[in-house]
């Protein structure tokens, strides 16, 4: 089964936070053999959400929309904003729109887990944020998320995420595993 991990930071360098989280998640469904797809916004291209350039279906969005469309299960991710989401992920989940008159609309029947992260205790912020989108968008949302306090993420002996934020990974993971047999349940009817 398809998984998007929806990394919503455009910081696009390796080592970042959303990458290093990203990579986490996808061997961790790898090896509950899924098969995960990175959406990373830094690479991704997607222009500024405008009904004219709704009109041209420009290749990148239409790209993103597939792969929205196709993952039954997906994560999405981002670093706190100013009390919410980046407004790239924003932009992006507005492209959605594109969606509207396929036979399952928007995000149908998909089931989302959401985790943000921030450093201070503002984290929850973020997934608040991309739980009222989510279920704007019709989606099912995990009822187990994830707020980061990014200052405990990391293991300071190592270079490695802390077990206390690993096991939570892990959890995450596991439980949005656990929600396939409700997907496919769900796209039967």
């Amino acid at each position: 089964m398809n998984v998007l991990i929806f990394n919503g930071s455009i910081d696009d360098r390796p080592y970042a936070t959303s990458n290093r989280l990203a990579s986490y998640l996808g061997e961790a469904l790898k090896e509950q053999h899924f098969s995960p797809e990175i959406l990373n916004l830094g690479e991704a291209n997607i222009p500024f959400f405008s009904i004219e350039e709704a009109a041209k279906k420009p290749e990148a969005v239409t790209a993103m929309c597939n792969a929205f469309c196709k993952a039954d299960l997906q994560i999405w991710m981002t670093p706190l904003y100013h009390g919410g989401m980046t407004g790239a992920m924003k932009n992006c989940l507005d492209w959605l729109e594109l969606t509207s008159k396929h036979q399952r609309p928007y995000l149908t029947g998909k089931v989302v887990a959401l985790l943000s992260w921030a450093d201070g205790t503002q984290a929850m912020q973020g997934i608040n944020a991309m739980d009222a989108v989510a279920k704007a968008l019709r989606a099912w949302v995990l009822p187990y998320s994830l707020p980061i306090l990014k200052d405990n993420l990391y293991d300071p002996h190592n270079s490695g995420f802390s077990a206390f934020y690993k096991n939570k990974l892990d959890m995450m993971v596991q439980l949005l595993c656990a929600a396939k047999s409700h997907v496919v349940a769900a796209t039967a009817v």
